[in-house]
Order: structure tokens, then C-alpha cells, then sequence
């Protein structure tokens, strides 16, 4: 057999190969999307450098990400929003990066999940170092990794078996050999599995999965992990408000005198979260407080009545339907109030 043959022979059997893990993934329920990674957020980030006044940049947590449908904003106001939040992070680190390092005068909304918003200062705490770390990949990110992550975009659009978003359900592993489940036993600091519930487009819009919305057992899943070793009297391990409180009323006051627009949102909860957070942050201490010492513009869920009993699947986060009617009802809230810049739509 001659090198030529050899070459044709490998190549034929990569291409099998590949075809065969593809089928088998997707015959899982598997099937192509994106990673919600810094990648993807530095691009979104850079976006600022560009925007104008009448522009608005979102940072947050989880629940604004979700919660905010970056197109029914658009539909509603002619303005498509830079989507800056980030799951499991406060965005304070975003925020002061937004403030110090550039010269956006814009709007910013700000979400605010208390138990992430009010964690910590430190980068040597999850919530804020997550979100810190992709300031700082922004930042400092090479060409070569710019390269890395435009190439891998085809690659993630089109082929299932790359999933690398987290959770129990991502196709590397890691997390493949955590889902391995031995009876019903869940030891030490072992988290329950935790499955990947939403999908994410380029612009980091990020939707709830249908079977998340449908699915009782499925959204189970997602509960055990919330409540996982807690209950809605038991104390959160991180707070840190007057830290919190300082560093954000700072960066606040400088935004704001330099002309930027700042806006705070406080998105739906239910069930477990809707109740530890009454339990241990109540609102005429936390919320009120901020919105007070910050100056800013503060829309709460439970203030208005099309939106204090929409319900959250997983306690903390919004179907893909109510999260359309949530944004459209909340920017024409913002819009009635002139919080927010409107595009007047043209023929």
C-alpha cells in the first residue's frame, strides 16, 4: 500500500468517524450551539467602542440575560441592546470596566439578582471573579485567540458532538464522567446534575429551552441544584453589602456626571429564590437603598401588576414567552417614562 492510499484510506475513515459521532450525539437530542464563553462576551464588549449615545448596554446576572430578548427590545424601541450580562456573576466588575475604560455616555441597565449583586467585592469570590475574568480576557486577548474563536463559529453552528456549554449534559469528559450517577447517592460537595437550559445566539441573546418550559421533571433537575444543601431560611454564604453598596455608588456618580443614563432592574423570581430573598434581603434595605444611593432609575417586577406573578420555571429565570411579554412590557414601561432612548422607525 502506497502513502497516496494510506492518506485516502485515513481520510475516508476521519470523515466516517465523524459522521458516526455526529449521528450519535444527535440521536441523543443533541444538536449544534454556542459556547456562552469570554469569546463570545469580548465581542459584545467590543462593540462598545462604537456605540453611540442612544445606545444601551445590558450587564447582570442570569436573570436579565434571560429575561431580556435582545430582538423584542428592538421591536419595541428601534434599539438593539449590547448584551454584556453574564450567569453566576454580579456585574459589578463589568460595570466599573464600562465606567473607568471607556467613554460610553449612554444607557446602561443594570440587573440586579441580590444574592449575586450584593456576594462580594473580591476577586477571590466565584460571582465576582467570573465576571472579572472576562473583563480581563477582553482586554488582554491575542490575535490568535480572536482568529481561534471567528473559526470556531462555523464549527459550533453546524456540528452537535462540540458542545462545550456547562452542565452534566456537555459533550466533553469532564462533565460526561460527572454525570455518572452510582444509585442515588450524592456525596461530599457534589453538586446534583446539572443540565444546560438555554440557548445562546452570536449577539448573546440567551432564550430557555422549551423543555425547560414544558418539561416539570426537566426544570426539576435545575431546582435540585438551586436548593442543593439549602432552604430559604438558610443564610446566603456570601454577602457583602456595604462593600457592594460603595463601589457601585462610586462608579454610579461617575457615569452619571460625565451624562451616561443608568437604569436598575430588578427581574422575577419565584418559589425558593422569591422567598430566601425576601428572607434576607429585604427590599427597603437592599433594593430601595441602591437605587436611592446610586441615583439611578430603579424598575422593580413587583411594582407593576402584568409582571409581579409571572412565573419562573426553575424559580429564578423566564420561559422564552414570558420573557418576550417581560421586555416588551418593561421597555414600554422605560419608554413611557423616558428613561429610555427610542429610534423613531422610518418607511
Amino acid at each position: 500500500m502506497n502513502l497516496k492510499q494510506s492518506l485516502i484510506i485515513g481520510i475516508t475513515l476521519c470523515i466516517l468517524g465523524t459522521i458516526g459521532w455526529e449521528i450519535y450525539w444527535r440521536s441523543k437530542g443533541y444538536y449544534p450551539d454556542l459556547d456562552n464563553n469570554e469569546a463570545l462576551f469580548a465581542v459584545q464588549r467590543n462593540r462598545v467602542k462604537r456605540a453611540l449615545d442612544s445606545d444601551i448596554i445590558i450587564v447582570g446576572s442570569s436573570r436579565i440575560h434571560f429575561d431580556i430578548q435582545l430582538d423584542v427590545w428592538k421591536q419595541e424601541t428601534g434599539i438593539k441592546p449590547i448584551q454584556l450580562a453574564y450567569p453566576g456573576a454580579t456585574p459589578l466588575p463589568v460595570f466599573h470596566d464600562l465606567v473607568n475604560h471607556t467613554d460610553f455616555v449612554g444607557t446602561i441597565i443594570v440587573g440586579v439578582t441580590p444574592g449575586l449583586f450584593f456576594s462580594s467585592t473580591s476577586t477571590e469570590k466565584r460571582a465576582y471573579r467570573s465576571a472579572n475574568d472576562k473583563v480581563e480576557y477582553f482586554h488582554n486577548r491575542t490575535y490568535a485567540q480572536r482568529l481561534n474563536h471567528l473559526l470556531s463559529i462555523p464549527l459550533q453552528e453546524s456540528l452537535a458532538f462540540i458542545s462545550d456549554a456547562d452542565g452534566v449534559d456537555a459533550i466533553k469528559l469532564q462533565f460526561l464522567l460527572e454525570g455518572i450517577q452510582f444509585g442515588n447517592r450524592i456525596e461530599g460537595n457534589d453538586f446534583p446534575p446539572f443540565p444546560n437550559f438555554a440557548d445562546i445566539s452570536l449577539d448573546r441573546n440567551l432564550r430557555m429551552t422549551e423543555k425547560t418550559a414544558r418539561d416539570t421533571s426537566f426544570a426539576r433537575l435545575i431546582k435540585n441544584v438551586w436548593s442543593f444543601k439549602s432552604t430559604p431560611e438558610t443564610p446566603p454564604r456570601e454577602m457583602s453589602k456595604d462593600s457592594v453598596m460603595e463601589l457601585f455608588v462610586k462608579d454610579a456618580k461617575i457615569f452619571q456626571e460625565r451624562g451616561g443614563k443608568l437604569v436598575l432592574l430588578r427581574c422575577p423570581s419565584t418559589g425558593y429564590y422569591r422567598k430566601k430573598e425576601e428572607n434576607f434581603y429585604c427590599r427597603d434595605e437592599f433594593w430601595d437603598e441602591l437605587v436611592k444611593q446610586s441615583g439611578a432609575k430603579g424598575y422593580h417586577f413587583e411594582d407593576y401588576k402584568q409582571l409581579k406573578d409571572l412565573d419562573c420555571p426553575e424559580w429564578s429565570h423566564l420561559s422564552g414567552e414570558d420573557a418576550d411579554f417581560f421586555t416588551a412590557e418593561i421597555a414600554k414601561i422605560m419608554m413611557n417614562d423616558n428613561t429610555i432612548p427610542i429610534k423613531l422607525k422610518t418607511n
